[in-house]
């Protein structure tokens, strides 16, 4: 999977769930299905990284494709129509899907800031960010090793 497609199915099933969503809110349920695929599977669930930005994580790749190409904001809605052209979620890995959906049903409930505040208070964010001021900017790379043990841990303490 690519992470164009984890977003645009996001969005499908997002939209489909009547789930208000916005860029910032966009980029964490990514960064959480990210996460936890790292964390019950040992491996990304797709291609791209996540930077400790101001905001909490935030891929690069998606942030440029709704901020550079269709001048979006961070909080700027995201709906149906920002879908690209021909995405068809048949063609995904349906045990891919069934954990996005996972993903969802557990954070989807959430805004954007909620989920923010959220990473803030995780070891990954937090670590990454490490030196800089709250407000200053910071493009470090979320390191994928601390994310998958981090959450990996929280599955062992929640059973």
């Amino acid at each position: 999977m690519n992470v164009h497609d984890a977003c645009d199915y996001i969005i499908v099933k997002a939209t489909e769930g009547g789930v208000g969503l916005n860029h910032l809110k966009l980029q964490k349920l990514a960064y959480y299905a990210q996460a936890w695929h790292l964390a019950f599977y040992d491996r990304p669930l797709f291609d791209a990284e996540f930077q400790a930005w101001i905001h909490g994580p935030v891929c690069r790749p998606i942030y440029d494709r709704f901020a550079v190409d269709d001048g979006k904001s961070i909080y700027s809605r995201i709906d149906e129509t920002d879908v690209r052209d021909g995405f068809d979620p048949d063609s995904m890995p349906k045990d891919e899907l069934d954990h996005i959906d996972g993903v969802l049903e557990v954070y989807a409930g959430f805004s954007g800031s909620q989920l923010e505040d959220m990473t803030h208070q995780e070891d990954p964010w937090i670590a990454a960010r490490a030196g800089y001021r709250p407000t200053q900017r910071c493009e470090v790379v979320i390191d994928p090793e601390l994310m998958r043990a981090y959450y990996a841990a929280r599955v062992s303490c929640e059973q």
